[in-house]
């Protein structure tokens, strides 16, 4: 709540009218105690009355009508059919799923109940080389989704051809040479790219951390309101959009945590900078007229804080297919699969591993390599855009567990992508960083 202009907050679990009055009485109090050392004062921006109103996210099977030995004799079946193709002597199975439920209301007169389901699951197969105890891994690249038990099953991801392929791909994996560090033109698959948007793109246009709010934990941005309209975030082929409505999007909603209504809205146009991710009150701190809604509380114990949207590069209308984004190469790298990754403070300075790399020479795929990073700026490396894939590419990557906020909290978030090509990027091998 906002009282006199500086936030109060009080949670309880006891479900009474009599506990009702005492934690609005409670967060009154947090207020006035906070506003001995407030430095800004707390102005909502405004947002139409949504009254009475239900949404509920696309999925066919709620994950908790099914059985848990259902789901760990799933889990069980895919482990013992990696595990019996020769050379994978290990497998890492789990699958998660989330049922979120939550009901609104506000002294301006909105109620709101809605209700979403979220889905993952991964498997990582494990090889080791007994003559020298080195070892390889594999994971599976299907990504969390705003779905059901079904996802997991038998719609929206083909589990059968991918758990067939690791294998090989790991065996491939563990002969491949170590790259020889310079620079490549890169192809990023969308199942690499997803993260480098989430960490150099999504995070860099919350408008709490450019404006400095987040500079004590999370840290701040390079993409400052100063710079809002006249940024060359990347080259002019760079569009990105925020959104809380994209189906099956892990920020996808019907109303925020400030009830506000889901929306779309522009990040980077023709790579420039044009839009943040904002809720009421940095909307009303940047200037702007409404929020997004972009605020969320990952349970009722914690104040809502601004959070990520699903952050998401368009494809080219009418653009390539992968296979032909890769023809167009005479001498670069195919990355595939998100692994290990860096980023500075302002979400500048970056370094990415993926899962697999595969060298292109003459526009063909040339097999496996290993040991493998790229490394940019966030504006040298958009600005080295050169291809976007077409619609056919795209694919909606994210992650349940991105972390903000003191007390700490965890929101999901989704990042659809096409592949893409970028220019003489910086390739680093890892084996040689470490020994430096």
């Amino acid at each position: 709540m906002v009282h006199e202009g500086t936030w109060g907050f009080a949670a309880g679990v006891v479900l009474t009218a009599a506990e009702a009055v005492r934690l609005a009485e409670e967060a009154v109090e947090v207020a006035r105690v906070s506003a001995a050392v407030a430095t800004d004062r707390v102005e909502l921006a405004p947002e139409p009355v949504h009254d009475g109103v239900t949404w509920v996210s696309g999925y066919d099977v709620d994950p908790f009508t099914v059985p848990d030995a259902e789901k760990t004799g799933l889990l069980r079946e895919r482990s013992e059919r990696l595990l019996a193709a020769d050379g994978v002597e290990h497998v890492q199975a789990h699958c998660t799923a989330v049922k979120e439920q939550k009901f609104y209301a506000d002294t301006a007169g909105t109620r709101t109940t809605q209700q979403r389901v979220r889905t993952a699951s991964d498997l990582t197969a494990l090889t080791v080389d007994r003559a020298t105890g080195s070892f390889e891994s594999m994971r599976t690249l299907a990504p969390p989704a705003g779905r059901g038990w079904e996802y997991l099953t038998s719609t929206g991801w083909d589990w059968d051809a991918e758990l067939a392929g690791i294998p090989e791909l790991l065996r491939e994996k563990t002969k491949a040479p170590s790259v020889q560090p310079g620079r490549y033109d890169l192809v990023v698959d969308p199942s690499n790219l997803w993260l480098t948007i989430h960490e150099s793109v999504g995070h860099a246009t919350e408008l709490d951390r450019a404006l400095g709010y987040e500079a004590a934990y999370a840290g701040t941005s390079f993409a400052t309101p100063d710079r809002l309209g006249t940024l060359r975030y990347g080259s002019e082929l760079m569009n990105v959009t925020g959104d809380r409505v994209t189906p099956h999007g892990l920020s996808t909603i019907g109303w925020d945590d400030e009830g506000v209504q889901a929306q779309a809205w522009d990040i980077v146009r023709d790579g420039v900078l044009v839009g943040y991710q904002v809720d009421r009150n940095t909307a009303r701190l940047g200037g702007l007229p409404r929020s997004n809604g972009c605020a969320f509380a990952d349970s009722p114990q914690h104040v809502p804080v601004q959070r990520m949207a699903n952050v998401s590069l368009r494809p080219a209308p009418g653009g390539p297919s992968t296979e032909e984004v890769i023809a167009g190469v005479e001498r670069g790298i195919y990355v595939v699969g998100d692994k290990s990754w860096s980023i500075d403070m302002q979400r500048y300075n970056f370094q990415f591993t993926g899962q697999r790399f595969f060298r292109i020479e003459g526009g063909r795929l040339a097999g496996q390599l290993r040991d493998v990073a790229y490394q940019a700026t966030t504006t040298d490396f958009w600005g080295s855009l050169a291809v976007v894939g077409g619609p056919q590419t795209h694919v909606l990557g994210g992650a349940f567990n991105c972390g903000k906020g003191q007390p700490g909290q965890v929101a999901p978030v989704s990042h659809g992508c096409p592949t893409a090509m970028f220019e003489n990027v910086t390739i680093l091998n890892t084996v040689q960083e470490a020994g430096r």
